[in-house]
């Protein structure tokens, strides 16, 4: 029986990461793996066999005090907790694998090379672009911002990215001591979630130490509904990068031809509501709530303006039998194919996305079409079975054969 160590920071469900890392989590507990967790405390956290191993709550922002933020931030680039941590698990467990989610910041990278030390195989997924921008967003001032490329940290500080100096500069030494430190050039094997992640990483990593796995969905979860109620749903974060703002604008112009409704929360959320009051904000919902909303509608909006890696609302939207409306962002256009299952946009382009919500608002054949394609893609190429049956290969080659592992 194969004993694989799960490390991500967030043990409950704080987003789309998070939802892969649970889904396969379950798979392989199902399998007869021996599953370890490793996490931080949150109250917020599902239960686990090994919270007794879970660091310490870290908040970098919450600090008070100019040495209380330097000494929390510098746990941030190394924690001395989660090494401790690792080291007793990994000397009471075992582990033949450990594949690491989301640890940047409070697990930390510097588990990384302690892992390899001991002889376990070492999976990351890139859930974002970390590695590319220290950031991860790939945003400044909300656009789109490669320019560190992987190399270039020093730009996180003097280009005043993110909220303050200090944390430009806490990133940019967060960025180049893991490299100094060859923290990730002690992983084994890097998956990305789309095809574009995989190109972009591979500014910093070879390409063929990148192996693409989409994320995958529950299809059997989902019941599709080919018949709908005419509006038109987005769902997701209510934030700027999402393109919420670019949607909400058009809709306006058009509101006698489209029916809208928007689900989820974010910061910005109380500003729309004001400047938006003829739209309707269901807020957070979920479970089957939410699948009913989903179920009822004509299609779903996916206006992004940042860089989305494999979008599980694209995957669930198409797994309920709904075409996409989404932008030619980072890896949508993997996932809707144009015309087939959904149609696509130039991301920010008012004209062009009212162009295509107008023809689909007013064709449901053509929505029904695209629904039952959509459908059959996300069967064939996004069922969770098949994405964790990649995964266990992935696994296997990595314990069974020498590696560089090659797509």
């Amino acid at each position: 029986m194969r004993t694989i160590l799960l490390a991500n920071k967030f043990f409950f469900l704080n987003g789309g990461s998070e939802r892969v890392f649970f889904q396969e989590r379950d798979f392989l507990l199902k399998r007869g793996a021996k599953v370890i967790d490793f996490s931080m405390n949150d109250p917020r956290n599902f239960p686990s066999p090994y919270s007794s191993f879970f660091v310490s709550n870290i908040d970098y922002r919450s600090s008070s005090g100019s040495w209380n933020r330097i000494c929390q931030g510098g746990k941030l680039i190394h924690s001395p907790g989660a090494m401790e941590k690792t080291k007793k698990i990994v000397r009471m467990e075992k582990p033949d694998i450990a594949h690491l989610h989301n640890i940047y910041h409070q697990l930390t990278p510097s588990i990384i090379p302690l892992l390899k030390k001991h002889g376990v195989k070492t999976v990351l997924t890139l859930h974002d672009g970390k590695l590319i921008c220290p950031g991860y967003s790939m945003l400044n001032k909300g656009e789109i911002c490669t320019a560190c490329a992987g190399r270039h940290f020093w730009k996180s500080a003097t280009k005043r990215c993110q909220d303050s100096l200090a944390q430009g500069v806490l990133l940019m030494l967060e960025a180049y001591w893991h490299k100094w430190r060859g923290s990730y050039q002690a992983i084994d094997l890097f998956i990305a979630p789309s095809r574009f992640m995989a190109d972009l990483t591979s500014r910093r990593i070879p390409r063929e130490r990148i192996r693409v796995l989409h994320n995958g969905v529950r299809v059997d979860e989902f019941t599709p509904n080919y018949q709908d109620e005419g509006y038109c749903l987005y769902f997701g974060r209510l934030s700027k990068e999402k393109g919420i703002e670019t949607l909400l604008g058009v809709r306006k112009s058009i509101a006698d031809k489209l029916s809208l409704k928007i689900v989820g929360t974010g910061p910005i959320e109380e500003e729309l509501c004001e400047k938006y009051p003829e739209t309707e904000f269901l807020g957070y919902r979920q479970g089957d709530e939410l699948n009913d909303i989903i179920a009822k509608s004509a299609f779903v909006i996916v206006p992004s303006e940042w860089y989305e890696n494999c979008s599980m609302v694209v995957l669930e939207a198409m797994a309920m039998g709904k075409p996409v409306i989404g932008s030619r962002m980072g890896g949508i256009p993997e996932q809707v194919e144009d015309g087939k299952t959904g149609m696509l946009f130039e991301a920010g382009n008012a004209e062009e996305l009212k162009e295509k919500l107008l023809f689909l608002s007013q064709n449901p054949d053509a929505r029904k079409e695209m629904g039952q394609a959509a459908r059959r893609k996300t069967e064939q190429e996004y069922s969770m079975e098949s994405h964790c049956r990649k995964l266990c290969d992935i696994y296997d080659e990595l314990t069974e054969a020498n590696l560089p592992i090659r797509n």
